[in-house]
C-alpha cells in the first residue's frame, strides 16, 4: 500500500479550505438574494418567491452536504485518515485525491458500494 506525501496532503488540505471558503460565500449570497425580494405582489410574484425559496432550500440542502464532507476531510486530516479508503482500507488513488479531495472512497471502493447500493436497491 502506498503512503499520501505530505506534499498531497498539503495540495488537498488548500483545495478543501477554498471550496469551503466558496461554498461559505454562495450560501450567503443565495441567502441575501432571498432576503432582498420584496414582500407582496400579486399571486403570480407570490407564487414566483415560494418557488425560489424552494430552490434555495434544496440548494442550500446539497450545500450543507458537500459541506459536511469537506469539514470530514479536513478532520481525516488532522487525525491521519486522509485518503485511506472507507470500503477497502487501501490508499485513494492520488489522481482521485486532487480531482475530489473529500472523496471517502478509491475507484474500488465506490465500485464495491455502488453494486452494494445496486443489489440491495433492487431488494436482493
Amino acid at each position: 500500500m502506498s503512503q499520501i506525501t505530505q506534499a498531497l496532503i498539503k495540495e488537498c488540505k488548500a483545495k478543501l479550505v477554498q471550496a469551503k471558503t466558496d461554498l461559505l460565500n454562495r450560501v450567503r449570497e443565495a441567502r441575501m438574494d432571498l432576503t432582498n425580494d420584496e414582500r407582496g405582489g400579486d399571486e403570480a410574484d407570490q407564487t414566483v418567491r415560494v418557488l425560489a425559496e424552494a430552490e434555495y432550500l434544496s440548494r442550500a440542502e446539497r450545500l450543507r452536504v458537500q459541506l459536511v464532507e469537506i469539514e470530514s476531510a479536513l478532520a481525516r486530516i488532522e487525525n491521519g485518515t486522509f485518503g485511506i479508503c472507507e470500503e477497502t482500507e487501501e490508499t485513494i488513488e492520488p489522481e482521485r485525491l486532487r480531482a475530489i479531495p473529500w472523496t471517502r472512497l478509491s475507484i474500488e471502493g465506490a465500485e464495491i458500494r455502488e453494486s452494494m447500493n445496486k443489489k440491495y436497491a433492487r431488494g436482493g
